[in-house]
């Protein structure tokens, strides 16, 4: 009897990149024969594109026509010093912007098209042709780390730890020193009323608000090191999740700079009897996140960690043993690479989908919902292989 393993075959899909749209309602997938977009809730395919070459990065403006492109995998589609932005109505290439070195990252407003290279983001206007509107430098941004609104851009400033905010409009710059190590995930809200930040260091992420650049919060995601995968914040712009390589996603409470603060009741949580919905289980809940430490947090001799604010609710995500996949892609510089795992998008302010690339794409849906006791929990609600859905 042949007890071998079966050898995977070059043929199966592999996912390069996964990003959410602005709203999350959607979110794209390069892969290395092409890219997918799918919807958020239920996961459904919405479009598929076989390039027989890979796509590294694929980013979304809204639910547009209009996806920009950037080459990767071992055969890519495009140059990765180029960026494309691809009109799928027409399924054609409407703009080529190429630049001296490798992509990091790409982001798009209906009025700007910001570009993020090892050290320095181009933004241009999105027009055609298009047109060069300033060049920032940065520290070292490997990850491609960029937000854009309608109004703002931000972007790692020239200091490792630093975050530059670019008054679209205006074009004012400021900046905000937000960690002493590199940074490692940005997200600014909806409203662009506040920004979200985690270092290299991975223990706390701090919240700022963006009309004064004040620090408004401080969260503590854990005690020791850890990679942030993503961190994203909710509609409302008063929940911040963070998902990390320690497989859990943290929900936090953030207080919001122009709206009152949310009560633990009646925030429009859905609410259940039985733990375990969807084959997941809440694994940490706190009435008060703060309380978290009870008595020990009040004792004013005794370390900060007993007096930081925690997430008030936290559940497992699925990062699976990944193995590492040949190639390089815009998102990451290196020969080999593990594909990104935990992308987190809000398609609400109760509901949440977590994402992963590679060959085991996986898409979870987790809800916030209130228990028999009161409190808030975060419980996994579906999954399901996405590269399978069709």
């Amino acid at each position: 009897m042949n007890t071998r393993p079966v050898i995977e075959t070059s043929s199966n899909p592999v996912a390069l990149s996964a990003s959410f749209n602005q709203d999350a309602s959607c979110f794209a997938v390069g892969l290395d024969t092409g890219f997918c977009i799918f919807n958020s809730e239920p996961c459904q395919l919405r479009v598929s594109r076989d390039f027989n070459a890979g796509i590294g990065a694929v980013q979304m403006l809204g639910k547009a026509n209009f996806i920009a492109l950037v080459g990767g995998g071992k055969q890519p589609k495009f140059p990765q010093n180029k960026v494309i932005i691809w009109d799928d109505a027409k399924q054609k290439v409407a703009i080529q912007l190429p630049v001296l070195t490798t992509v990091r990252g790409v982001r798009l407003s209906r009025t700007h098209i910001a570009i993020a290279l090892q050290n320095s983001v181009r933004v241009y206007k999105f027009q055609s042709p298009p047109e060069l509107w300033a060049v920032f430098e940065t520290a070292d941004n490997p990850l491609g780390l960029c937000c854009l609104t309608a109004k703002t851009l931000v972007f790692p400033g020239r200091t490792p730890g630093q975050v530059q905010l670019v008054e679209l409009v205006t074009g004012n710059v400021s900046i905000i020193p937000a960690h002493s190590s590199s940074l490692r995930a940005i997200d600014i809200s909806r409203d662009g009323d506040i920004l979200a930040t985690a270092s290299d260091t991975g223990t706390l992420v701090r919240v700022f608000a963006t009309s004064n650049c004040a620090k408004i919060a401080e969260l503590r995601r854990g005690v020791d090191h850890a990679t942030v995968y993503s961190l994203a914040i909710a509609p409302s712009g008063q929940l911040i999740a963070v998902t990390s390589d320690k497989s859990t996603l943290h929900i936090f409470d953030v207080p919001h700079p122009t709206k009152p603060p949310r009560s633990a009741t009646g925030n429009g949580s859905q609410r259940f009897t039985s733990m375990g919905g969807g084959g997941g289980s809440p694994v940490m809940s706190d009435a008060d996140a703060s309380q978290k430490w009870g008595i020990l947090g009040r004792i004013p001799l005794l370390p900060r960690v007993f007096s930081d604010i925690y997430s008030f609710a936290s559940a497992h995500f699925e990062i699976g043993d990944e193995a590492l996949y040949g190639s390089s892609t815009p998102l990451n510089g290196e020969a080999i690479f593990r594909p990104p795992k935990g992308i987190i998008g809000w398609t609400s302010d109760h509901s949440l989908v977590v994402i992963g690339a590679g060959r085991d794409g996986r898409w979870e849906k987790f809800i916030i919902a209130e228990g028999e006791d009161g409190r808030r929990y975060c419980v996994r609600d579906g999954w399901k292989r996405y590269l399978g859905v069709s």
